[in-house]
């Protein structure tokens, strides 16, 4: 069962080179955020809106958005952005460590994405942050959800999804959860963090 201990030693391990960032929407961040369920580590997801000219309208995600003028960091705009959308307050306190940047060419974005992992602290219960999360933007957010981290590594919850629907839409591998697919540039995040840990996906490896 991985701890905080663990992934905090992993990332620290393979130090990631800030990006040149500039407060523009051309740069986007995300936290994924782990927090302790009922019996193990849990990280936090949200299902995007469904939303006309979103190249991710409906996906899951993680919690994040672009730049906006004051943004002083990439970390900067993933913690305002979590607060904003599922209103957990995240910080430096907070922080684990990085995940390396992606650079985003869908749909001719040019747009580079930056992770961070973050922890909050606590157990399962009425205060925990499980239960303190909910949809704080609905034109941007439909839900949030958890998932414990050993889900991810399950090859039982390994998945397809046809995106787009339809026909003519593509298979493409994904983490079954529920109703819910963990898919494309989530499922890509999650992979670059197994790799760190020094594991797998199943659902980017074949099984």
């Amino acid at each position: 069962m991985l701890t905080v201990e663990d992934i905090a030693i992993a990332i620290a391990a393979a130090p990631v080179r800030p990006i040149d960032f500039v407060a523009a929407p051309r740069n986007a961040a995300v936290a994924m955020i782990l927090c302790q369920g009922e019996v193990e580590l849990e990280a936090c997801f949200i299902q995007r809106a469904e939303r006309a000219g979103d190249p991710w309208s409906g996906q899951v995600a993680f919690p994040g958005g672009r730049a906006a003028q004051g943004d002083g960091s990439a970390a900067a705009v993933a913690e305002r952005e979590t607060r904003e959308e599922v209103g957990l307050v995240i910080g430096p306190e907070h922080r684990i460590g990085a995940l390396p940047p992606r650079h985003l060419t869908r749909h001719g974005s040019g747009m580079t994405l930056s992770p961070f992992v973050y922890h909050l602290s606590g157990r399962a219960g009425p205060d925990a942050p499980q239960r303190r999360a909910r949809p704080r933007a609905p034109r941007e957010v439909a839900s949030v959800f958890w998932v414990p981290l050993a889900h991810l590594f399950d090859e039982a919850a390994v998945t397809t999804l046809t995106y787009p629907p339809g026909e003519n839409g593509g298979q493409f591998p994904g983490i079954g959860f529920g109703e819910r697919v963990i898919w494309g540039l989530t499922l890509q995040v999650l992979g670059t963090f197994a790799e760190i840990l020094g594991r797998r996906i199943p659902a980017l490896t074949g099984h």
